[in-house]
C-alpha cells in the first residue's frame, strides 16, 4: 500500500469525522444531516416559535502556522484552547471595569445632584433662615 500524502491523510480524517458526526446527529437527534460542502454539515433546527433555522457545523483539521522556512508550525489545539480562555476571562475582567466605571459615574452623578439641590435650597430659603431656622 503507498503512503498517502499529509494533505490526503487530513482529508481522509477530517471526511470520517464528518461522517461520525453526521451519523451520532441523524440518529440520536432524528435530524435531516445537509452535506453543504466537503466539510461542512447543515442541520435545520426549530426556534422557539417555530421558524426554521439552520445551524452549521465545520470540520477542518488545521495545519497550523507557517513558519516562514516553507513548512508550518503545528496546530496546538490545547495552547489554543488556553488563549481562547485567557481571552474570555479579559473580555470579562474589560466588562466589569467598564460596569464598575459607570456604576461610579452614576454614583458621580447623583452625589452632584444631591450637591445642586443642597445649593438650590440655600439660594432660596436663604443661608442665614436656615441656620437659624427654628432655635
Amino acid at each position: 500500500m503507498a503512503e498517502m500524502s499529509k494533505a490526503a491523510l487530513e482529508t481522509a480524517l477530517r471526511n470520517e469525522l464528518l461522517e461520525k458526526v453526521a451519523d451520532v446527529l441523524s440518529k440520536n437527534y432524528d435530524t435531516d444531516v445537509l452535506p453543504v460542502s466537503a466539510s461542512e454539515l447543515a442541520i435545520p433546527l426549530l426556534d422557539k416559535e417555530g421558524n426554521e433555522k439552520f445551524a452549521l457545523i465545520k470540520i477542518s483539521i488545521p495545519r497550523g502556522s507557517r513558519n516562514g522556512s516553507g513548512g508550518y508550525t503545528a496546530y496546538d489545539g490545547y495552547a489554543a484552547a488556553e488563549d481562547y480562555k485567557l481571552d474570555l476571562e479579559d473580555r470579562a475582567a474589560k466588562k466589569a471595569a467598564s460596569a464598575e466605571k459607570k456604576a461610579a459615574a452614576e454614583r458621580e452623578r447623583e452625589r452632584k445632584r444631591e450637591a445642586r439641590k443642597v445649593v438650590k435650597e440655600l439660594n432660596s430659603k436663604g443661608l442665614d433662615k436656615m441656620i437659624h431656622a427654628e432655635e
